[in-house]
């Protein structure tokens, strides 16, 4: 058994200063920890992966292909391998699980 505690996760990825900690590695799956400040642009690009984005803390909007909604805590989204995908208006500081199948590279 494996065991992460957010606050945890969250501290460690800020010491790293980076938007993304992947805290989790296995054979069918990776998970992360993905977060972005109110106002900040979303760069990324399409992912090899299967995601699943649960809304930990945060308000945003996403688009995901052609469709675009609301998120918010407690907010999970599936995007398909391939498919284009960004979070944009972010009203309120946004922290978001990730996870991917099979495990990002």
């Amino acid at each position: 058994m494996k065991v992460f505690r957010l606050d945890d996760l969250d501290a460690q990825r800020e010491a790293n200063q980076g938007a993304y900690l992947r805290f989790l590695r296995e054979r069918t799956m990776s998970a992360g920890l993905y977060a972005l400040k109110a106002g900040e642009s979303d760069p990324q690009k399409p992912h090899a992966q299967d995601e699943i984005y649960l809304v930990v803390s945060g308000r945003a909007a996403i688009t995901v292909g052609e469709e675009t909604t609301t998120v918010a805590r407690g907010s999970v989204v599936y995007v398909p391998a391939g498919t284009p995908h960004r979070f944009h208006h972010i009203s309120e500081d946004l922290r978001v699980m990730v996870v991917f199948s099979p495990p990002e590279s």
